[in-house]
């Protein structure tokens, strides 16, 4: 099959799932999970060094981060009426705003020091005042942003891929008991509703979410 996609079993997985979806694709899964021993092969390896998912390829491109992933399906194929694509360079820095935002305030600089130093404190070692920080941290971005939701999406009338990242992280933060925002709250319980993110929810976490 051309397209393929490796990783399940985390948030930035579910991102590449469920934009395929939304999407439409016919693409191969391969359901591997972080820290299983799977992404160390020499076979994984080959296709990313960094020994993480996911992984997407599509025919020679070998894609690596989520929120590239994503963007490369919405600008490769062909998206649905109510699927925003940025049609020149304002609407395309106004999505790259909102992308940006998510992958580097919310989810590096607070969930993911919160999986290093809570979930995972037994590799990366317990740091309960970094931690609490992390969470703070999030609180107050997320706050800063919610009042800006355009619509029922971030975007306005349409669904865009900043949509996936965002719910994506307001799913993890749910995780953690981070009480959200109620309009961001709200946002986050009309997105859930579209079909291809329930669709993903079992693709990517088939033990919690089995039909």
């Amino acid at each position: 099959m051309d397209l393929e996609i490796w990783g399940i079993g985390t948030t930035r997985a579910m991102r590449a799932h469920w934009v395929a979806l939304e999407l439409g694709l016919d693409y191969e899964c391969h359901a591997i999970g972080p820290r299983t021993g799977e992404t160390r092969t020499a076979e994984f390896t080959r296709l990313n060094p960094k020994q993480k998912i996911p992984v997407l390829r599509h025919g020679d491109l070998v894609l690596s981060e989520s929120a590239a992933i994503v963007q490369y399906l919405t600008e490769t194929y062909p998206t649905p009426p109510d699927f925003f694509v940025p049609a020149d360079a304002t609407q395309r820095a106004k999505l790259n705003e909102w992308c940006y935002f998510v992958m580097m305030e919310l989810d590096a600089h607070a969930l993911y020091l919160i999986r290093r130093h809570d979930g995972l404190k037994e590799i990366y070692g317990a740091a309960p005042e970094a931690v609490a920080s992390a969470r703070e941290y999030f609180i107050k971005y997320l706050d800063a942003m919610a009042p800006r939701i355009a619509g029922p999406y971030l975007m306005g009338e349409k669904f865009s891929i900043a949509d996936v990242l965002l719910i994506t992280c307001l799913d993890w933060a749910l995780a953690y008991d981070i009480a959200l925002p109620p309009a961001a709250a709200a946002y986050r319980d009309h997105v859930a509703q579209r079909p291809a993110y329930r669709r993903a929810l079992r693709v990517t976490y088939p033990d919690r979410f089995a039909d």
